[in-house]
């Protein structure tokens, strides 16, 4: 690109702090060096979009929506971006793609902010990024995009992990991963009872009360559910166009009761049918967040392609030692 400068960041330490976000400094950073951003190109401001991962079972992080206390992922990742852009997050514009709750993970977030620079080298920022990031969040990707992009608007499906433990006994290694139902699930039915969300319904009987600007169009469609054994693990996954606060987790509630087989499978067009959420609370109540994954947000191709002259994609970088320099071995 012409005339672009990229950010050159030198090795620094630093730790995430359990008051992120309750200040003017948001994370306690240790031997953080000033990097001045880089220069002001025109007021045309430019788009980046970012996948990231997270897991969010820790007491100290409280979904993805901003909110000053407790912190959340949004509040995590702002204030990274604004310690190195030097920007207020009003000019960041920061957007997520989904508003995972309290308890929630995610593979696959999507989100975009802006700046009016451009970077030409993405690798920098990156991993400015993730070293201002606690260990639980991660930035897996970040690109340049197109300035008709939005993360929120411009998506066409996302796809939903549950993760259910099915043996007598937790395993250990998935407490904060995964349910866990010590009653002997029967997937058949399970799978039986998933086919009847498949399509477009309204599905005002699964969504609790929205709360701020969420989106209250109960009409969705459900392009699959499947159900799917992995050893002790249950894996049911939804894909649809969009979901309701708390729709998979109270789809997921009804498929258990069928899967303990204290319900038959036809129940689940009797409930979408009633359009009352007051109906499955009488036989289920919601699932807990903490088996729940946003695995992916899905976009058409055009609208991911880069602009024209925008450097390379960042996965991050990988380190090597061009000789050994252990000197006993």
């Amino acid at each position: 690109m012409l005339g672009l400068a990229s950010l050159r960041f030198g090795a620094f330490h630093c730790r995430a702090s359990a008051t992120a976000c309750s200040g003017n400094t948001s994370v306690t950073l240790r031997s953080l060096p000033i990097f001045p951003p880089p220069p002001f190109l025109n007021s045309r401001f430019h788009e980046n979009y970012i996948i990231l991962k997270y897991y969010n079972s820790l007491y100290y992080i409280s979904g993805w929506q901003y909110q000053p206390s407790p912190p959340t992922i949004q509040c995590f990742l702002e204030d990274a971006l604004i310690r190195i852009t030097k920007l207020d997050r009003k000019k960041l514009c920061l957007v997520g793609a989904g508003r995972t709750d309290t308890g929630v993970h995610a593979w696959g977030q999507v989100a975009h902010f802006t700046t009016p620079f451009a970077y030409d080298c993405l690798d920098n920022i990156h991993s400015a990024i993730n070293g201002l990031l606690p260990p639980e969040i991660r930035v897996r990707e970040i690109s340049a995009a197109r300035p008709e992009f939005h993360a929120r608007t411009s998506t066409k499906s996302k796809i939903y992990h549950y993760k259910i433990y099915n043996e007598a006994i937790m395993d250990p290694f998935h407490n904060r991963y995964a349910y866990h139902s010590a009653y002997k699930l029967n997937p058949h039915a399970m799978r039986q009872a998933a086919e009847h969300f498949v399509g477009t319904h309204d599905f005002t009987s699964f969504a609790n009360a929205a709360h701020n600007d969420r989106d209250r169009r109960p009409i969705k469609k459900i392009t699959r559910f499947d159900v799917t054994e992995m050893g002790a693990i249950l894996q049911l996954e939804a894909e649809g166009t969009g979901f309701l606060y708390r729709q998979v987790r109270n789809m997921v509630a009804l498929l258990l009761q069928v899967g303990k087989e204290a319900l038959p499978p036809d129940i689940v067009p009797v409930i979408i049918a009633a359009r009352d959420r007051k109906e499955l609370a009488k036989v289920a109540l919601s699932a807990p967040p903490h088996g729940l994954y946003l695995m992916s947000v899905n976009y058409d191709e055009e609208i991911l392609k880069p602009p024209e002259g925008s450097p390379p994609i960042s996965f991050g970088r990988t380190h090597q030692l061009s000789k050994c320099k252990l000197t006993f071995y």
